[in-house]
């Protein structure tokens, strides 16, 4: 299965390989930017330019939560390998550590000081990369919620990190 979102405020999973439309979402009232399965694949989320975080149910094909807290458009958003926290990176120049079990913001990582483009987990730790628009990446321990390591070197807007 292929996950996709777009402009049009929709999210979709296609048949893959041979790329039939399995099931279409609405409920954003902007473009998406990103678009995630949890890891058990029971789930997804998505981020948009409408400033929230959404959960889905895809045996439900509806949202089952939507994340509020960013005050400006969400770039880009990830789930943990465990499958309890959802990281969601904004044009606000922050980016949260949600807690789906809580429903509730666990930290904002604050210290970008430009939009934050892209978040992603390191498969089974505590650590995330974002990447951002003032050129830098940063390495962030979310247990606290603390920036451990900047890495610059980047002359134009940083659009996107991952990690091997």
């Amino acid at each position: 299965i292929v996950l996709t979102g777009g402009d049009d405020r929709l999210w979709k999973t296609w048949g893959f390989p041979d790329g039939n439309i399995l099931m279409t979402g609405e409920g954003h009232t902007d473009w998406l930017s990103g678009c995630c399965f949890r890891p058990s694949g029971t789930q997804l989320v998505t981020s948009s330019g409408d400033t929230t975080v959404r959960l889905w149910d895809l045996s439900r094909s509806g949202c089952i939560l939507t994340l509020r807290g960013h005050s400006r458009a969400v770039r880009g958003c990830s789930w943990h390998s465990c499958g309890d926290f959802v990281a969601s990176a904004s044009a606000d120049c922050t980016s949260k550590i949600w807690d789906v079990n809580s429903e509730r913001c666990r930290y904002t990582l604050r210290g970008h000081k430009d939009s934050v483009n892209s978040i992603e987990f390191l498969p089974f730790s505590s650590t995330v990369v974002t990447s951002s628009a003032d050129k830098t990446l940063s390495l962030w321990d979310v247990r606290k919620g603390l920036r451990v390591y900047t890495f610059q070197g980047h002359v134009h807007s940083c659009n996107h990190a991952t990690f091997n």
